[in-house]
């Protein structure tokens, strides 16, 4: 089964200070990053990719965008998402995951990005330069928008289903989108609609 865990970062977790435990997932053909905010507990998972959480829906949104069928990529059965099938498709379309933040603290038990602290963003510019085709970023979140805001010096911070341009660069958009969590207030059609309206966009 594939796995892009980071082992190294996973072993140096502690003092309350989580390491981003996935690697960067970054096709070279990519022309789109998805960015959240940081991985859930690892006890919420049931894939050792990004959006691993079966109840949250990314992965049933791209089912439903590309294929009409929004468990295309589960294992209904087994309660959990066909990772080999989900990383072939993202790589077969160009499509790049990582998060905002590279160290986080909880400060309550739980996966809400309300709890979350950065302790260290990402150095998003790093992986823009291993991302030659890329057209978009964009945000599944309001900590992953305010988080990668600050760090890349976007003053004019998105709305959900609006654009800025990137800063010191020629053509990079910031897309922010709705939230896949179930926790966030709007339906899955409506979820689906926006995500779809920014991947055609995008092109």
């Amino acid at each position: 089964m594939t796995s892009y865990l980071n082992t190294e970062n996973i072993a140096r977790s502690k003092d309350g200070v989580e390491y981003h435990p996935l690697r960067p997932f970054l096709p070279e053909n990519a022309k789109v990053l998805f960015l959240g905010s940081f991985p859930p507990q690892r006890k919420r998972w049931c894939i050792d990719f990004f959006y691993p959480n079966f109840i949250n829906d990314h992965w049933r949104i791209e089912g439903q965008i590309f294929f009409g069928d929004k468990n295309h990529f589960v294992d209904v059965k087994n309660k959990r998402f066909k990772i080999d099938e989900i990383v072939a498709f993202c790589q077969e379309k160009g499509l790049a995951f990582f998060d905002t933040s590279t160290a986080i603290r909880r400060l309550q038990d739980n996966a809400s990005d309300k709890f979350l602290e950065v302790v260290e963003p990402t150095d998003i510019r790093a992986l823009l330069s291993q991302l030659p085709h890329l057209r978009a970023i964009v945000t599944t979140g309001e900590k992953a928008t305010e988080t990668i805001c600050k760090t890349m010096g976007i003053t004019d911070v998105p709305k959900v289903n609006k654009s800025s341009i990137i800063p010191q660069t020629s053509s990079l958009i910031l897309y922010r989108l709705p939230s896949s969590s179930r926790a966030y207030p709007l339906s899955f059609d409506k979820k689906v609609e926006a995500y779809r309206h920014v991947l055609d966009l995008i092109g």
